[in-house]
Parts: structure tokens; C-alpha cells; sequence
């Protein structure tokens, strides 16, 4: 790999393969495109050199716009580009956002002659289950991303069928966290070390996820397989095997931070009765705060999806998932105190 294109490359996902990239010697330069300009934080020096050296060039676009063709011939594109938070958007907003997207980045690749795209696509697709699912299962998506996300796969397969020699790898990837995520996992760390975090019950529920680091050695594991192997596509869950319960993550959580916690467990529809109120009156007086009922079932509903296809390609994990927070807590050990 030579030069290299990433749509949302600016996002979590994004920049921590940007940084992972520039470790690469093969890599000579990285156009990172995205509605948001580059993070700056403790945790992305690596991307700073690499924009003050040249090595990673920023473009700013809406991936919703087509991307004009220019001259910058990319042996491989990845596209992270999406709008994935749940909840946070209108229904039509993730339609918008991710198949035009998919549109877009496929027709960029076919101008300008890229044979290779990475797609992060996700478990949503296969909706929310307390069986276990892996590559081979039906997808029965329940939400509009899941939706929108398992229409984009097919649009990427077919660019990938249109022509010969082209190779997609498609990753389906669980609750992805670490330095920089803000989202679930970033909500329920700050909830232990502020000591409000409870259970509903559901200490055992099942949630596929891994570590973003973990997540860009995927990338570089599947498109490596594929270049050795005739097929055109590949298809990888992502999460930790076996796929953690949640009382994995919240122990996880207590050693990197240190934190002696017990929580509680409270009644499930007790506190899902009480999040309609409060996202209520929160969204009348223009607060944000980590309570909603899609949260709240979302806490309590498993997403118990294999990595099956990693685990018979022998791939080897970097991470537990001890070790997974301890070097989280290492890059941003902010997220991690009071």
C-alpha cells in the first residue's frame, strides 16, 4: 500500500487507522476526507506529525456530494463515512448519509481505478439477539441504520462485481471503543467512575464489541487474506471472542481506572419508565444527558455476534479485554478520573 484514501477519516474509526497506517513503511501518503477537520488531542500525535510532514493530506467534503476524480491514484479506499449514532438522528438522516455515501465512494473508486475498498458496515444488520449469530446467519435488521447499512453492503458488492480484479472487504463490527469514542462505552466508564452506574438485571446480557485498536488490525489482517486468496469479498464480524457479557466490560472498566465498584441492580422497567420523563424534559430545555428508552433498552437487549470467520482464519488477537482498557486508560487517562 502506497497511497491511501479514507472517507471519514477524521472520525474515531478514522484516525486511529490513519495512525496506525503511518507505521506502515509501505505507506507513502493518506487523504483523509471528512465533514470534520482532524482531531487534535493528546492521542493523535502521530496524525499531527503526519500532517505537518505531508504525509496525510486533509480534504473537508459532505460524503452526501459526489467526490470529484483527481489524480491522487489510491491503491486502497476506506470508507467510514456514516451517520451511526443511536438515537441522535431522524430515520431518513441515516438513509441520506450512508447510501449516498456508498454511492458516492463506489463511484470515486470506478473513476479513478481503485481496486481495493474497505467498508465498515455493522452488526446491526443482524439485529439485536440473545442467540448467537456469526457471518453465515440472516440478516433481520430492526432500525434504520441497520437498515441503511445492509443496503450500503450491496451497493459495495456491487462495485466489486462490476469488474474484474476488484477485492471489498466488508467488516461488521460490534460497539468499537477506546481513546476518542464517546459513545456507549465512553458513557458507561464515565458512569462507574462517577459512581451512578447500575444493572437492570442484566449482568450477563451479551454485547459483541472490541477495541478500535484491535478493529485497524482487522482491516490489515482481512485485506492481506484477500490479496492471497481468489475471492473478490470478505465479509468479518468484529467484536472480542467469545463475545463479552456486560459485567466483562464494567470489571474491564473498574481495573484500568482502579475503581472498587458494586453496583447495583434495579428493576428494568422501573428505570425505563423513568427515561421517557427525563428525555422529556431534557429535550424541552435543550439538555443533553446520557438517559433515553432506546439507551436504556439497548443496555438490556444482547447483541450476541461471533467472530466466527477470525477465529477459523487463526487470527490472533492483540488485545484482551483487560488489556484492552489498560491501554485505552493509557492513551486518554482522562476518561478515567473524575
Amino acid at each position: 500500500m502506497k497511497r491511501i484514501v479514507i472517507f471519514g477519516g477524521t472520525g474515531f474509526i478514522g484516525t486511529h487507522t490513519a495512525q496506525r497506517l503511518l507505521r506502515e513503511p509501505s505507506v507513502e501518503q493518506i487523504l483523509l476526507v471528512d465533514i470534520q477537520p482532524p482531531r487534535v488531542a493528546s492521542y493523535t500525535a502521530e496524525l499531527q506529525q503526519g500532517l505537518s510532514s505531508g504525509r496525510v493530506q486533509f480534504i473537508q467534503h459532505d460524503i452526501r456530494l459526489p467526490f470529484p476524480a483527481n489524480n491522487f491514484a489510491p491503491d486502497v479506499l476506506f470508507n467510514f463515512a456514516a451517520v451511526h449514532r443511536e438515537p441522535g438522528h431522524q430515520a431518513y438522516e441515516y438513509y441520506e448519509t450512508n447510501l449516498h455515501g456508498a454511492a458516492n465512494v463506489c463511484a470515486y473508486a470506478e473513476a479513478i481505478g481503485c481496486q481495493r475498498i474497505v467498508f465498515t458496515s455493522s452488526i446491526s444488520p443482524y439485529g439485536p439477539t440473545e442467540e448467537s449469530r456469526h457471518e453465515g446467519s440472516l440478516p433481520v435488521p430492526e432500525t434504520p441504520y441497520g437498515c441503511s447499512k445492509l443496503v450500503a453492503e450491496k451497493m459495495h458488492i456491487a462495485w466489486q462485481v462490476a469488474a474484474p480484479g476488484r477485492k471489498l472487504l466488508i467488516v461488521r463490527p460490534g460497539v468499537v471503543f477506546g481513546p476518542g469514542e464517546g459513545g456507549n462505552v465512553t458513557r458507561l466508564v464515565r458512569s462507574l467512575v462517577k459512581g451512578y452506574f447500575v444493572y437492570m438485571g442484566n449482568r450477563e446480557t451479551r454485547k459483541a464489541g472490541g477495541y478500535v485498536k484491535e478493529l485497524v488490525n482487522v482491516f490489515l489482517f482481512g485485506l492481506d487474506a484477500l490479496d492471497k486468496s481468489n475471492d473478490g469479498v470478505l465479509l468479518l464480524n468484529f467484536s472480542l471472542y467469545p463475545t463479552p457479557a456486560l459485567h466483562e466490560y464494567v470489571s474491564a472498566a473498574c481495573k484500568a481506572g482502579g475503581l472498587r465498584r458494586s453496583p447495583l441492580s434495579v428493576p428494568r422497567k422501573l428505570l425505563l419508565g423513568i427515561s421517557y420523563p427525563i428525555e422529556g424534559v431534557a429535550s424541552i430545555f435543550g439538555i443533553k444527558q446520557p438517559i433515553s428508552p432506546t439507551r436504556v433498552r439497548k443496555l438490556y437487549r444482547s447483541t450476541n455476534i461471533e467472530a466466527r470467520r477470525l477465529q477459523e482464519m487463526g487470527y490472533r488477537y492483540l488485545f484482551t479485554i483487560d488489556e484492552a482498557f489498560a491501554d485505552w486508560r493509557k492513551d486518554k487517562p482522562e476518561d478515567f478520573v473524575k
